[in-house]
């Protein structure tokens, strides 16, 4: 995945998996590991938040589309900072 943020383009590995109706996910950056929070799917859109750290710590809102093996949508930091563009591509590679 990649995030464009207003600091700059940011790559992340989502690792997304379903079991027993509950989807998790966890984000990596070379900055950082975290959990996936209040994770919502209803069809093709998903929704969650994670807490970051780095640069700054925000509660991301993500809000995306998944269409076959691509994912976009946006995150949104809240407050007055502008939502950032999130695009990506299903990877089979774990």
């Amino acid at each position: 995945m990649t995030i464009a943020t207003p600091i700059g383009v940011m790559a992340v590995v989502f690792n997304i998996t379903e079991q027993d109706g509950a989807i998790q996910g966890i984000a990596r950056s070379d900055a950082e590991t975290v959990e996936f929070l209040d994770t919502v799917a209803d069809g093709n859109r998903l929704t969650w938040s994670q807490n970051v750290t780095t640069p700054m710590r925000l509660e991301l809102k993500f809000d995306v589309t998944v269409e076959g093996d691509i994912m976009t949508g946006t995150s949104n930091p809240g407050g007055m900072m502008p939502s950032s563009k999130v695009d990506g591509t299903r990877s089979s590679a774990v």
